[in-house]
C-alpha cells in the first residue's frame, strides 16, 4: 500500500507508512511523553490503533486531502516517527504535523524531515503557505518550526470551547519566503 512518494534527506528516507511499521508505531507513539506533545495521538495507545491510523492515512491520501510519511533512518531503515500535510485547497495551504519517537529526540531529525516535507509541499503540491500549531509548553516543536523558517502568526490561549485545554502557537511560512531563503543558501 503506497500512500506517499518517497523523499530523501542527508540522513532520512521519508516514505509511505506500511503495515510493517505497526509495532514501531505502537511502541513510539505509545510513549506518554510523545503522545502529550500532539493533539492527535491518544494515550494509552491501544492495540489496533496503528493499523487504523495507517488505513486512515491511505484513505485521506486517495481523496487528496493529506499525505503522511514514515520518517526512517537512511542507513538502516529504522522507523523513528511520522510527518504529514493536511491540505486546505480553498486557501492554497497545508497544515504540517509531526512526531518523533522519544529515543530519537534532540538529534535534528524532526527539523530535517520538516524542511524536506515543506519543500515537497511547495514544489509538488501547489500550496502557497504551510502552517503548523504546537503546544506552548513544547518549545522544542517551536524551535523546529523556526529552524525551517516559519514565523509566529498567533497565540491561541486555552479555550473551554475547544476539545483540549492547551495554549497553542501558530506559525506559518509562505512559498516565496521559502524559495527566497533557499536561493540565498540559508538553512531553510
Amino acid at each position: 500500500m503506497e500512500t506517499a512518494p518517497t523523499c530523501g534527506t542527508e540522513r532520512l528516507i521519508l516514505r509511505s507508512l506500511r503495515f510493517e511499521d505497526v509495532a514501531d508505531i505502537q511502541v513510539l507513539a505509545g510513549d506518554a511523553d510523545v503522545a502529550s506533545t500532539t493533539e492527535a495521538i491518544p494515550h494509552p495507545y491501544e492495540d489496533g490503533e496503528a493499523v487504523a491510523w495507517i488505513k486512515a492515512c491511505a484513505e485521506e491520501f486517495e481523496k487528496g486531502t493529506s499525505v503522511d510519511f514514515a520518517v526512517t533512518c537512511r542507513t538502516n531503515g529504522i522507523f523513528i516517527g511520522a510527518i504529514g500535510l493536511v491540505f486546505r485547497p480553498v486557501h492554497q495551504s497545508a497544515g504540517l504535523g509531526y512526531w518523533i519517537g522519544k529515543p530519537y529526540w534532540n538529534r535534528g531529525y524532526c527539523t530535517e524531515a520538516a524542511r524536506r516535507v515543506v519543500a515537497f509541499a511547495f514544489e509538488a503540491c501547489g500550496v502557497e503557505s504551510v502552517y503548523a500549531y504546537y503546544f506552548q509548553r513544547n518549545p522544542a516543536s517551536g524551535r523546529v518550526l523556526e529552524k525551517i523558517g516559519m514565523r509566529h502568526v498567533e497565540y491561541i490561549p486555552r479555550d473551554p470551547k475547544r476539545y483540549f485545554f492547551e495554549d497553542m502557537i501558530r506559525k506559518s511560512l509562505l512559498k516565496g519566503e521559502f524559495i527566497s531563503a533557499n536561493a540565498r543558501g540559508s538553512s531553510v
